[in-house]
């Protein structure tokens, strides 16, 4: 049976376990039950063993949820290393009466299922395990697996592979946090933008006073960090600080109209920056303001304001330092005196984008699997959004080649209400694994045979001709 085959024989079994899977209310976060996000651990290392693995191991970091770690040995002394990476947890559920059926109660849709997490990111876990499924537990690679399980509200893990070099050494890492531009497209994630935040406030009054009576002259403190913000974009809605690094995207990108209605634009509402969409979304800057401090029209009084502060989210260029980033913002807004008034600019938290290097084997394999898997080219995509693990397992293996692919797509409703997930993307991302580690262990293979031989040569080609 050839390999679509294959995972087609395992589909039922698979949607079976991501049911199982994502009924499990395995939020993370603060305020929210442990004995959920074990039992999705719990479920996972029995869904393991059942393929026939035999070395997973618990890792159990201060301040987060327990961490799988599971281990296939190489077929041979010359098989390639892939490290597989997903997460078990899920964002909460939010506001359960958007939903239209229950956020942990897996249902069927046309095509795929509901459900919260049901794509971000356990279909990805399913899918891994799907590919191990269609070896019967010894694929052609030796494989390592990382399941997280406190991914989405954050976690010390981020930072752990480093210090444990051997654990997570490895030739390719297959990230499988994030999918395709579009159901049906195939798509290889190359690039995550870096995050910063800075908050900017402003005191200009011991206390709120009568507006009729000192407004004009007072300084009103909102007035003051209002014309500060609106410095950080130009006329078109462009970022207008300088330092801040931006260049075209070569890559496959929204089309206008598609991004408008994945946004929730309001007709008539223009679209914020010039330039491609691939630019402003991936490979230039970002300033959002996600935080005001400031009287609420409900309760206001007419009154001039003693006190303002907002909260800045700063997006930027993969391959931009973070600390260069956030330093060019914070040094915008501390050369600014608004009315005359001086600014108080603190820096925040920061995370390094990432920008993948992609002329690999690992790549080459990617590329021809994902083709095969879908029947259409691949193509490189990025993402506005952050990944702190990568980095981390950049740096304990920094030779590796480092894949971001898998079942979601950029319609699939992660973090909102109604998230789905295709079974079709599904099977085609178990399909795409099983074609990449096929056709990754016989370039490596092949690549072993000519680097020996060109040796033993003296230096000369020495592929077999």
């Amino acid at each position: 049976m050839d390999t679509a085959g294959r995972v087609d024989a395992l589909m039922e079994g698979l949607r079976a376990d991501l049911v199982r899977l994502a009924a499990i209310p395995s939020v993370a976060f603060p305020g929210y039950p442990a004995e959920p996000v074990l039992a999705a651990h719990d479920l996972l290392v029995e869904l393991l063993q059942g393929v026939g693995v035999e070395h997973i191991e618990r890792i159990d970091l201060p301040g987060t949820a327990p961490v799988i770690f599971a281990e296939i040995p190489p077929p041979d002394p010359v098989a390639p290393t892939v490290l597989l990476y997903s997460h078990y947890d899920v964002q909460p559920a939010g506001d359960e009466r958007l939903w239209t059926s229950p956020p942990f109660e897996p249902t069927p849709i046309e095509g795929g299922l509901r459900g919260r997490g049901v794509a971000d990111d356990k279909a990805n876990a399913i899918a891994h395990l799907g590919m191990l499924r269609a070896f019967d537990g010894r694929p052609p690679v030796g494989v390592k697996i990382v399941f997280e399980g406190q991914e989405e509200y954050g976690s010390p893990f981020d930072e752990h592979p480093p210090t444990e070099p051997e654990r997570f050494a490895c030739d390719a890492v297959v990230i499988a946090d994030c999918g395709n531009l579009r159901p049906g497209t195939p798509s290889l994630t190359t690039g995550l933008r870096g995050v910063a935040e800075v908050t900017v406030e402003v005191r200009t009054l011991d206390q709120a006073l009568h507006s009729g009576e000192f407004g004009g002259a007072a300084p009103d403190a909102l007035l003051v960090l209002l014309k500060a913000l609106a410095t950080l974009h130009d006329v078109h809605g462009d970022v207008a600080v300088a330092g801040l690094r931006r260049q075209a995207w070569a890559g496959a990108a929204y089309a206008e109209e598609e991004f408008r209605e994945l946004a929730g634009v309001r007709e008539g509402m223009p679209l914020m920056g010039s330039g491609t969409l691939g630019e402003r979304l991936w490979s230039g800057p970002a300033i959002t303001v996600i935080g005001l401090d400031a009287p609420s029209v409900d309760h206001a009084t007419s009154a001039v304001v003693p006190y303002a502060r907002a909260k800045l989210n700063v997006r930027f260029h993969p391959q931009q330092d973070p600390r260069e980033a956030q330093s060019a913002v914070v040094g915008h807004l501390r050369s600014l005196r608004p009315f005359g008034v001086p600014l108080t600019v603190t820096p925040g938290d920061t995370g390094p984008g990432f920008e993948a290097v992609t002329g690999g084997p690992a790549y080459r394999a990617a590329l021809e699997a994902l083709a095969q898997a879908w029947g259409t080219e691949a193509s490189y995509i990025a993402t506005g959004g952050s990944i702190p693990l990568v980095n981390g397992l950049a740096r304990a293996a920094p030779d590796a080649e480092v894949l971001l692919f898998g079942a979601q797509d950029n319609l699939c409703n992660l973090h909102a209400p109604n998230e789905r997930v295709l079974l079709s993307e599904l099977r085609n991302t178990v399909v795409a694994m099983c074609a990449f580690v096929e056709k990754y262990a016989k370039y490596a293979k092949y690549a072993t045979r000519a680097t020996h031989g060109s040796r033993a040569a003296g230096g000369r080609d020495g592929t077999d001709g």
